[in-house]
C-alpha cells in the first residue's frame, strides 16, 4: 500500500523527513571507541588501551597498559635495552615474564 500524502499537512511531513534524516545520520555518526587489546599472560590479564610506537626511534613503544584490572602509568618500552620506564621515574629491566617482553615479543616485528 501507498502513503496518501495528500492528507498529511507539510508540517508532519517535514517532522518525518527530519527524524528519518536524524535516523540516518546517527547510524553513520559514531564516536570513536577505544579498541582493548586483552591477553592472558602468566595468569594476569594484560590489556593495552594505547600503543604507539615511536618513528624516530622504531624499537620503542609507548603504551598505556592495564594489568588485572588496574590501570598502569603510561609507560616507555625499549626493546633494544629491554628496559622500561614510566613517566615519571627511573628506568628498569624489563621484569621476566612481564609486560615489556609481552610488548616485545607481540609487536616487535621487523
Amino acid at each position: 500500500m501507498l502513503i496518501n500524502l495528500i492528507h498529511y499537512s507539510p508540517f508532519s511531513i517535514v517532522k518525518y523527513f527530519l527524524i528519518l534524516l536524524f535516523l540516518i545520520i546517527s547510524h553513520f555518526w559514531t564516536t570513536p571507541a577505544e579498541a582493548k587489546n586483552c591477553q592472558y599472560w602468566h595468569n594476569r590479564e594484560i590489556c593495552f588501551g594505547q600503543i604507539k610506537r615511536s618513528a624516530k626511534y622504531y624499537w620503542e613503544y609507548r603504551a598505556t597498559v592495564t594489568i588485572d584490572g588496574i590501570k598502569q602509568t603510561p609507560t616507555i618500552y625499549n626493546c633494544r635495552t629491554k628496559e622500561e620506564s614510566p613517566k615519571k621515574g627511573r628506568s628498569t629491566p624489563f621484569i621476566s615474564n612481564g609486560v615489556g617482553a609481552l610488548i616485545c615479543s607481540s609487536f616487535d616485528k621487523k
